[in-house]
């Protein structure tokens, strides 16, 4: 997925996978990872999302990543917050009180840019991505983020050869390899094809929710 095309989803507003709403398993599984207060969330390829609003408000500093600067300009915008712009290496870092959105390619991050990320809140990065993507996504995250770090990930399981993605079918046999070394624990499984009739039209007979707590 270059980055042409995520740019020109959200010029298009072609944005199926933004969320109008907190989502629900960050606010019943969060609050089990019993973090320290203020400590910083990474919340990889973000876009808009309302659950970087929902974390700042539980007192947590948030930042998000995101490639596309309509995504950003948008969040901003839509929560009627003023910025701080500035330049970070590779990133232009947009910064209203606890929330930073780092608007670039996420590959480009360096273990020192996210050394004080004390926790991982990813609902739809890995299933965004390709298979050759998501391996290097993980690679990533085992390579940069602190020995110390945990989080959620929020995944979909589904036939891939009767949809294609985004978002992508990530089994659970991928997610505990990819992890590897990480512990992973599956904390929530909720089938969902009745609420999603592109996937249900397309004959997939299932399309599985998974939530799984993960941790260095």
């Amino acid at each position: 997925m270059e980055s042409a095309f995520w740019n020109k989803r959200w010029e298009d507003n072609q944005i199926g996978f933004h969320q109008s709403q907190v989502n629900p398993y960050l606010q019943t599984h969060w609050p089990r990872l019993e973090l320290t207060p203020a400590s910083r969330v990474l919340v990889p390829l973000c876009g808009k999302s309302l659950d970087m609003i929902w974390l700042a408000a539980q007192g947590y500093r948030v930042r998000g990543v995101e490639l596309a600067e309509r995504a950003v300009l948008d969040f901003f915008h839509e929560q009627g917050l003023e910025a701080e712009v500035f330049q970070h290496g590779a990133f232009t870092v947009w910064r209203s009180g606890e929330i930073e959105l780092w608007q670039g390619d996420i590959f480009d991050l360096q273990p020192s840019d996210v050394d004080d990320c004390e926790a991982l809140f990813d609902r739809a990065a890995l299933i965004a991505l390709p298979p050759a993507m998501r391996e290097r996504y993980l690679r990533l995250l085992s390579t940069i983020l602190p020995p110390t770090c945990k989080g959620l990930l929020v995944t979909l399981d589904y036939d891939q050869a009767r949809v294609d993605g985004p978002p992508f079918s990530v089994a659970d046999e991928e997610v505990r390899r990819g992890f590897d070394p990480w512990h992973v624990e599956e904390v929530e499984q909720v089938q969902i094809i009745e609420q999603s009739p592109k996937f249900s039209q397309a004959g997939v007979p299932s399309l599985l929710e998974r939530v799984y707590r993960v941790s260095r």
